[in-house]
Parts: C-alpha cells; structure tokens; sequence
C-alpha cells in the first residue's frame, strides 16, 4: 500500500516564526557580540544577558540547533556565520536590518491576512504614519537601518563589482544609494571609475561618511535630490539597489524612463533586486519579499525579470538581460 504522505512540511512552515523569533531574540538581547569576546558556559552567558533561568538552557540550546550557536564541552560559542554577521564589534554586523524586522515587522506581519484581504499596507499607515518618516525622521534610526542595508547587501555588491564589465565603463550613480554600499564596493575593485550617490539630502553625511572611511571620497561624491521630483543626474552606468520595489506599477516605469532620459547613447541601467524567477515557482525570497511590500507600502510588489525586461523596452532600452548575482539577488540589465 502507498503510505500517506508526512505532514512534516507542512508543520516545520506552520511553526517557523518559533525558529525566526527565537534568533530575532537573541539579537535583541545581544546574545552574538557577548559570546564574540569569549565562549561561555550556560550559566555565566545567562547572566551576562540578564535572563531567568528557567528557559535559558532551552533558548541556548535551540539556538545550537537551528545552528546559530556551537556547543562545545558545555561552552556556547558563535558559528562562524553569526560570528561574522551578528557580532556589533563587526563592519559586516547586519543585526541592524534584524533588529527593525524584530521591533517593526515581526509585529505587523500579524495583519497579514488582513492585508490580503483590503490590500493595504498593515505597519505605522493604519494609524496616519508612513515607514518612510519612521526611518528618515530619527537620525540614530535612519543610520542604523542604512548600515545594516550595507551588511544585508555586502555580498550583492561585491557580486555586482566582479560580473558587470566595468572596465567598459568611466562612470555610475547609484540612485538611492543609501550608505553607499554599492558605490564602495565597485569603486574599490574598479580605480578607474567616478561618480557619486543620488538620495535624499538627509543621507549625504552618512554617505560621505561611509565613502570616506575607505579612502573613496575624490573620486564618488554625494548628489542630494528626490527621484521623484528632481531629473536623475548622468552616468554611463546608473543602478537602482531595491528601490523599485517600494512602488507601484506607474512609479517603477516613471523611475525607469527617468533614468533612460538621463543616460547617454549606450548607457545601462542596473535594476537590482530580489528577482522573482518567470515561472514565479522557486524565488520564495523574492515573494514573500513582495507581500512585505504589501504589509510596508500603499502600491509596492516584487517583480520578475521578464516585468522588469518589458518596462524597460516599453522606455526605448534597445537591449535587456537579467544575470543573477547571489542568493535570491539578481540584476536586470538596460541598454539605451
């Protein structure tokens, strides 16, 4: 006889959000910096994190098995992957980006179904707020958010620095450029390239900051402005890194004519993203990325490359490709 099937997928997805918040937690509580100094046994980590002690061995230990933390002769200590990426001390320190998801979406995502149902957005919006005067409204907010983006992004911009053919090009902007991530990462494997970063003005110090700790600053500078209300300054290459994804359908093609309209004969545009593939079967990233969008945004929605690929040829781009770059990333590539 067939044997029925297991309902083991389907738990292990039904109970996931233990696993997310457990790890959301221990950043919280800083559980990778403490145990970056030095490994500890349970009872010392415990109350270097102030905890009670009657689930801390559980916490701990599901944080061993999700693979979080080693265990070794009764010492916890980081893997290499949390040691690089959730310790403060570290540029690569990503618990930024976690730390809004705990504080911010982790709650909001509880409305989801609501949001399936009236499509709109389920955060700060339902009480008159906006997301984006969350972040851009608290200096310390705007800086941490923009720095975790950097360390969330680091392997996307390296990727983009190693397969795009820069030694074709002299220029880039990065439009919505943030910290400069991006600008930083191609400026240090390509010498021979200039340009700058195009954002709001309250991010140029953060930006100039950034650039400037890597030695960048003569050759990429900072051009404040609103994408929407301001023309997009030239470049041979421009690059857009998720940013089309925060709006709706008439704001993506607004956003790319405006950058075919600032490109010279032969520029590119670089759409940079977490793709969704064609089929719309194997990207679970991407997807559930875009009902994010629902839960943070009034119109925004992820994409597959073959959208972005007409939206550009619907702007005059002679030539479009999409390339994956890492993970759920991919580019998608215009040509005037």
């Amino acid at each position: 006889m067939n044997q029925p099937p297991t309902p083991e997928n389907i738990m292990n997805l039904g109970t996931a959000f233990w696993g997310s918040k457990t790890l959301l937690s221990a950043v919280e509580l800083d559980v990778f910096t403490v145990l970056a100094r030095e490994p500890m046994d349970a009872s010392t980590l415990r109350k270097h994190l102030g905890l009670h002690e009657r689930s801390a061995l559980d916490f701990f230990d599901a944080l061993v098995a999700l693979g979080m933390l080693d265990r070794q002769d009764r010492l916890y200590s980081n893997t290499p992957e949390t040691d690089f990426y959730l310790d403060k001390a570290k540029p690569s320190y990503i618990g930024g980006f976690l730390a809004m998801m705990n504080a911010r979406l982790y709650g909001f995502w509880g409305s989801l179904t609501e949001g399936l149902k009236t499509g709109l957005p389920q955060n700060e919006a339902k009480d008159g707020g906006n997301i984006f005067d969350v972040l851009y409204g608290d200096p310390a907010k705007l800086a941490s958010f923009m720095q975790a983006m950097t360390g969330v992004s680091m392997g996307t911009s390296k990727a983009i620095a190693r397969k795009f053919p820069w030694q074709n090009y002299r220029t880039l902007i990065d439009v919505g450029s943030a910290q400069g991530g991006l600008i930083v990462e191609v400026g240090k494997a390509h010498p021979h390239l200039t340009g700058g970063g195009f954002d709001l003005p309250v991010t140029g110090p953060i930006f100039e900051e950034y650039v400037a700790s890597f030695g960048l600053s003569d050759r990429f500078k900072f051009i404040p402005g609103d994408f929407f209300a301001d023309e997009l300054p030239s470049a041979e290459v421009l690059s857009m890194g998720h940013i089309l994804h925060d709006w709706n359908l008439e704001q993506k093609q607004t956003l790319i004519q405006k950058a075919y309209d600032a490109l010279p004969e032969d520029g590119v545009l670089l759409v940079c993203e977490s793709i969704i593939d064609d089929e719309r079967r194997e990207n679970a990233f991407g997807l559930l990325l875009s009902l994010t969008m629902l839960i943070e945004t009034s119109g925004g929605f992820d994409y597959t490359g073959a959208d972005c690929c007409g939206w550009m040829k619907e702007a005059g781009f002679r030539e479009t490709r999409v390339e994956h770059l890492a993970g759920p990333e991919s580019m998608v590539i215009g040509t005037k």
